[in-house]
């Protein structure tokens, strides 16, 4: 039986949702993009600075997954972000678990957690944006149901890294 417990995310979480943020992006990406580029993405600083002001502001929501007093992952969703989209569209803006905790039941406990908060919020579809790239989070949403929109495939530039992503859509429920 998993320990793993999902909770609402306080200041105090920033810098572990960095450091995991961090570490699970550049194993996600070791390989696929070149490795000067993957040092452009690793500053813990940048990313627990954007990650505190989420938290404080709740744009998104965020929700960590602690197994034990250890912080191994965290969501953040809110309304989906893109143009045209309808009120009732939420969107998961980022899902991470620290490798040492991959394929551990991290990811649904964080996906069912965002699920139950997004039907709070009144939406009744769910979005998020995966690189085309990164097999594992391709799975990983696959496997809780999202279907990919392949006619929105966009290129997206993080940490001047050029990517290729594609939107992924669910019901909330069903």
């Amino acid at each position: 039986m998993s320990s793993i417990q999902v909770r609402p995310a306080t200041l105090r979480d920033a810098k572990a949702i960095a450091q995991v943020h961090t570490a699970s992006a550049l194993e996600a990406y070791r390989g696929l993009v070149p490795d000067d580029q993957l040092k452009s993405m690793s500053s813990v600083e940048k990313r627990q600075a954007y990650w505190r002001e989420a938290i404080e502001y709740c744009e998104p929501q965020v929700q960590v997954a602690v197994d034990g007093d250890k912080i191994v992952g965290f969501i953040g969703f809110d309304r989906s972000r893109d143009e045209k989209s309808r009120p009732t569209t939420g969107e998961i803006w980022a899902i991470y678990a620290a490798p040492t905790h991959w394929n551990k039941g991290v990811g649904l406990a964080l996906w069912d957690a965002a699920r139950d908060g997004l039907q709070e919020e009144g939406c009744t579809s769910v979005t998020s944006w995966v690189p085309l790239r990164n097999e594992r989070a391709l799975r990983f949403h696959e496997m809780a149901g999202f279907k990919r929109e392949m006619t929105t495939a966009k290129t997206h530039v993080v940490g001047g890294v050029k990517v290729e992503e594609v939107r992924l859509k669910r019901p909330v429920h069903g």
